[in-house]
């Protein structure tokens, strides 16, 4: 069978909403370590992951042992109205790293599921659906996940079951902070929070939701301590703070296990999911025992925190602590991104090359402004698949090519892909030069 007989059926059977990257899509069809094969024989250095989802790696032996040796006992699924060991274990060191005190867990199948439990226990312990959240957001495809999300090309409705105030994102190219010398960025994200309090709101609210680093936005992100400088002023409302670290939890970041803590403050509750399971549906909130204990009836997930899921999970966080792959991230992000701005930072077409650690973005212009040019980001993912590379896309306006590799990418992977994906960038303003 060919990957066009396949892309025929794809397209006769499944929704024509469902993206698919490429000109040509391919099918992955086997991975080890860090790269991925196609039908057609061809293999990739892999930078993204299944969007950041991937975090160890293709065919890891610890974690494809872990499930067998679950599998081998013959539950795969019992459901949590009994005692499932792998998810009370992974609870346990969960509670211990997430740096909440006196934590719980609840476990989910995915990010958005997970940001949907968030607010289901916030606007419950306040008895409020008025919510806080950023624009140029992402927080998943449910109805009310979507509710808070602030990117227009990713709300699939504009129907809303929550009374959402928006929030300056604390972006660097564009809007009105950006206008700011950065050092008085902080104070003027307060003075929005409060403003924002004073006329959008009726007061009680319930919560504000952030991503410490935006990832569909294009891994843009505002000053570090921003988090905190916004918690003064929620706690002094009594609003709780939701940090959804479903991209940016692991180590990914490199300097910090969670991306919070770049900011100074402990949230209320935190969200994850993507890389804890490596693949496997995996995610979840954790959060105080006071907040995640205002659910005032009996609500649980069928398949979240399975027997096999979690018995991925428990072998993704121990690979991950045992190897240090914070540390990992740290090293081999800072090849990458120092690479980049040494070769391309510099390029009229290139707005910011940002990120941190194992997550990095690279937002393409138009020369001599900050108009986003889709154009060439796109010549630019292109041309990395084509030279053996795989990227994301992403950023408001389509402009971003996004990175996100395992966490074990070595320091050799990193400077191939870093080659390829400079040859692309330069490849993408050649094409759009000589058009010109």
């Amino acid at each position: 069978m060919t990957s066009d007989d396949l892309l025929a059926r794809h397209r006769a059977v499944l929704p024509s909403w469902m993206p698919l990257y490429y000109a040509e899509p391919i099918e992955l069809v086997s991975g080890e370590g860090r790269r991925v094969t196609d039908a057609q024989g061809r293999t990739y250095l892999d930078f993204f992951g299944g969007v950041l989802t991937n975090m160890i790696g293709y065919d890891i032996p610890e974690i494809r042992e872990a499930v067998q040796r679950q599998l081998d006992t013959g539950i795969v699924h019992s459901s949590t109205l009994y005692l499932i060991r792998q998810q009370v274990e992974l609870a346990e060191k969960i509670a211990r790293v997430s740096g909440i005190p006196d934590a719980r867990v609840f476990f989910t199948n995915s990010g958005t599921e997970a940001n949907e439990a968030a607010l289901l226990v916030a606007t419950n312990h306040r008895r409020s659906h008025q919510i806080l959240a950023v624009r140029n957001s992402y927080h998943g495809r449910s109805y009310a996940a979507m509710g808070v999300t602030g990117n227009r090309g990713w709300s699939a409705s504009a129907l809303n079951p929550l009374q959402v105030a928006w929030l300056h994102s604390g972006e660097r190219l564009r809007g009105l902070l950006a206008r700011l010398d950065p050092a008085d960025r902080l104070d003027a994200a307060v003075e929005d929070l409060r403003e924002v309090l004073a006329t959008q709101t009726a007061g009680d609210v319930a919560c504000l939701i952030a991503e410490p680093i935006q990832g569909v936005g294009g891994f843009v992100h505002g000053p570090d301590g921003l988090f905190a400088a916004w918690k003064k002023v929620l706690d002094e409302h009594g609003i709780l703070l939701i940090s959804d670290e479903v991209q940016t939890g692991w180590g990914r970041t490199g300097e910090h296990f969670w991306g919070y803590q770049a900011h100074g403050v402990t949230p209320d509750l935190l969200t994850f999911a993507k890389g804890i399971g490596n693949g496997f549906a995996l995610a979840g909130v954790v959060g105080r025992a006071e907040v995640l204990e205002a659910v005032p009836a009996i609500s649980f997930s069928t398949f979240g925190g399975n027997p096999v899921s979690t018995a991925a999970g428990n072998a993704v966080l121990d690979y991950l602590l045992d190897h240090d792959l914070q540390a990992n991230a740290e090293r081999v992000g800072a090849i990458l991104g120092d690479g980049l701005r040494a070769a391309v930072g510099e390029l009229a077409q290139v707005a910011e090359v940002r990120g941190k650690g194992l997550m990095l973005a690279v937002e393409f212009v138009r020369p001599g402004c900050a108009e986003p040019d889709p154009a060439l980001a796109t010549r630019v993912f292109e041309s990395c698949r084509e030279g053996g590379l795989l990227v994301g896309k992403g950023g408001l306006y389509g402009n971003v090519i996004r990175m996100g590799p395992p966490l074990t990418l070595t320091e050799e992977e990193a400077r191939e892909g870093l080659a390829i994906l400079v040859d692309a960038i330069r490849a993408g303003i050649e094409v759009e030069q000589v058009s010109a």
